[in-house]
C-alpha cells in the first residue's frame, strides 16, 4: 500500500511537471515561433499556449521597436578629414519566423551591418556635406539597411547621426573660416548701406535744385539743432555760389549805373566776398 501511494505521489510530480512545461505564455508584444521534433510548425499569438513537452520547441520573438546605438566610426570623409561619428538606430521585427531561421542574432547582425554602413555613407560625402545634410545622410543609410535586414524579417524604422568629432585643427579653420564669412558679410551690408545713402543724397540735392526754398528750410533747422546747446557763436552756411553770383550782378549794375562798360574784376568780387564774414559781437551771433 505504502509503495503504492509513492507511485501515485511521483505521477502526479511528473504530469505537474509535464503540465508546467506544456502550458507557455506568449505576451501581447511577442509572437511564438513553433518547432516540433526541429521542424517548424507555425507561429503562436499572444495567450496561453500549450505545447507537447520535450518535442516542441517555442521561440518567443519581441516584435517591440529596438534601440540599437551605433558606436563612434573612425571615418575619413571624402575630402580627406578624419571624423568620428556616432548613430543610433530603431528597429522592429515584422516577421518572427524569419528573424529565427533566417538568422542568428538579429540585434548583433543589424549592429555589425549598421557600422559599417555608416562608414560607407558619411566616408562617400564631404566634411561640409555631413554637417549639413545630415538628413539626406540618414535616409541613405536607413535604406541600405533595409534593403540588407528586408530578408531577416527585420524593419529599420529610423537611423539619426547622433554625434560628429572633429579633430582640433580643423575646429580652429572652421572658427576662422566663420569669422571671415562675417566679416565679408559686415562689409557688403555696410557698402550697401553706403550706396543707398548716397542715392538717397542725391535724390535730396535734385530736390533742393528744383526748390531753392528747400535748403532756406534745412538751414534754419540747422540752426534750431545748433541752438540747442545754447552756444554763443553760430557758424550759418550761406550759399556761397548764388551770393557770389548776386553780388556779381549787382556789382555790374552799379558799373552800368556809372557809365563804366568793363565788368567787375575778379579782384572786386574777392574784396566783396571777403567782406562777408562769422563771428561774435558782443556776444551775439552773427549770419555768415
Amino acid at each position: 500500500m505504502g509503495a503504492l501511494v509513492f507511485v501515485l505521489i511521483v505521477l502526479a510530480v511528473f504530469a505537474l511537471v509535464g503540465l508546467m512545461m506544456a502550458l507557455k505564455i506568449v505576451r501581447q508584444y511577442e509572437k511564438g515561433v513553433l518547432f516540433r521534433f526541429g521542424r517548424l510548425t507555425g507561429t503562436r499569438e499572444p495567450g496561453l499556449r500549450l505545447i507537447v513537452p520535450f518535442v516542441d520547441v517555442l521561440h518567443r520573438v519581441s516584435l517591440r521597436i529596438v534601440t540599437m546605438p551605433i558606436q563612434s566610426q573612425g571615418i575619413i570623409t571624402r575630402d580627406n578629414v578624419s571624423v568620428d561619428v556616432s548613430a543610433v538606430a530603431y528597429f522592429r521585427i515584422v516577421d518572427a519566423t524569419k528573424s529565427v531561421i533566417a538568422i542568428e542574432n538579429v540585434g548583433a547582425a543589424i549592429n555589425q551591418i549598421a557600422q559599417t554602413t555608416l562608414r560607407k555613407v558619411v566616408g562617400q560625402h564631404t566634411l561640409d556635406e555631413t554637417l549639413s545634410e545630415t538628413d539626406r545622410i540618414n535616409i541613405d543609410i536607413r535604406e541600405i539597411l533595409d534593403i540588407t535586414t528586408a530578408d531577416w524579417g527585420v524593419e529599420v524604422t529610423l537611423v539619426e547621426l547622433k554625434d560628429i568629432q572633429l579633430p582640433d585643427s580643423m575646429k580652429r579653420a572652421m572658427a576662422r573660416q566663420a569669422e571671415a564669412e562675417r566679416e565679408k558679410r559686415a562689409k557688403i551690408i555696410n557698402a550697401e548701406g553706403e550706396s543707398m545713402a548716397a542715392a538717397a543724397l542725391g535724390d535730396a540735392s535734385d530736390t533742393m535744385m528744383a526748390h531753392p526754398l528747400a535748403l532756406q528750410l534745412r538751414n534754419l533747422q540747422s540752426l534750431v539743432e545748433i541752438g540747442v546747446d545754447k552756444n554763443t557763436t553760430v557758424v550759418f552756411p550761406a550759399p556761397l555760389m548764388s551770393t557770389i553770383g548776386e553780388l556779381g550782378a549787382f556789382l555790374a549794375r552799379e558799373a552800368t549805373a556809372a557809365g563804366a562798360t568793363a565788368p567787375a574784376s575778379p579782384a572786386a568780387l574777392t574784396s566783396a566776398v571777403a567782406g562777408i564774414t562769422a563771428g561774435s559781437v558782443n556776444g551775439k551771433p552773427e549770419m555768415v
